[in-house]
């Protein structure tokens, strides 16, 4: 499902635009994910998001949704009674996430959010002046979903990378697998690592749903995973793509076993 809003509403991600996400006997899969097909821009160091949106559907053999997101909000992190541009709340965190990213370890996700929690650091989304939009053209055919992202009109100055994200609910998609037959199950999967097979997929625990995505040249692929009670719930395969780049398109397999 593609909506014209914010909504699934669920904890950190609740007020940012989601891409397509998935349904599932009536239970909605993505939990903390941002669906498929939802840009990140980093400038500086810096990631920016979207949390507001228009949308264009169109019902013909397929049908084609084109949903524009407005690149507008940012992640800030502070600490309590400090301004969220003290140099030293940037570095100490900026240096946590570094931490995190490279170590890449389940014990590392409960460390990290416990240290923040008791040095006090917050987090908070907030709308800043738009760094341009990102119009995306999602085609709807059987069991594919066809993704063109259009980045010409975003400001270039200051971007560093372009990311597309592919997320839906680590509760219910559990299991990794990839071409090269690697297999891997809940914990297993690291927060974040590079993808060199040809293709990976994400499925539920009992193969029932699942999600298919293929390296594509010109870019590189990561599998991420994070879940942790009440905090965290993610799975996804995301795209990391040069700045240069004013285009991007990949296709999504959706597979469904429907125990007939």
């Amino acid at each position: 499902m593609l909506r014209s809003n914010a909504r699934p509403h669920c904890d950190h991600t609740s007020c940012l635009q989601k891409g397509v996400t998935l349904i599932h006997r009536d239970i909605e899969l993505s939990g903390e994910g941002t669906g498929f097909g939802v840009p990140v821009l980093r400038y500086l160091g810096r990631d920016y998001f979207s949390s507001s949106s228009t949308m264009q559907t169109f019902h013909r053999r397929k049908t084609i949704a084109t949903k524009t997101y407005a690149i507008d909000t940012v992640l800030e992190r502070n600490l309590k009674g400090a301004k969220p541009t003290n140099k030293m709340t940037r570095n100490l965190v900026r240096r946590l996430e570094q931490l995190y990213q490279t170590h890449g370890s389940w014990t590392w996700l409960a460390l990290k959010k416990s240290l923040l929690e008791t040095l006090g650091v917050q987090t908070s989304f907030v709308r800043v002046k738009p760094m341009g939009i990102v119009p995306i053209v999602y085609r709807f055919e059987r069991s594919r979903i066809s993704v063109k992202a259009d980045f010409s009109s975003l400001k270039r100055d200051g971007l560093e990378r372009i990311f597309l994200l592919n997320e839906q609910s680590s509760t219910h998609f559990r299991k990794y697998h990839d071409s090269d037959g690697t297999i891997l199950f809940d914990k297993k999967i690291d927060p974040w690592e590079k993808v060199h097979a040809d293709w990976a997929s994400f499925s539920t625990g009992t193969g029932d749903v699942g999600f298919r995505l293929w390296n594509v040249k010109d870019a590189l692929m990561h599998r991420g995973r994070e879940f942790l009670r009440d905090t965290f719930d993610w799975i996804g395969l995301d795209y990391e793509i040069s700045p240069e780049e004013t285009s991007f398109e990949y296709d999504i397999e959706i597979t469904e076993d429907t125990g007939q």
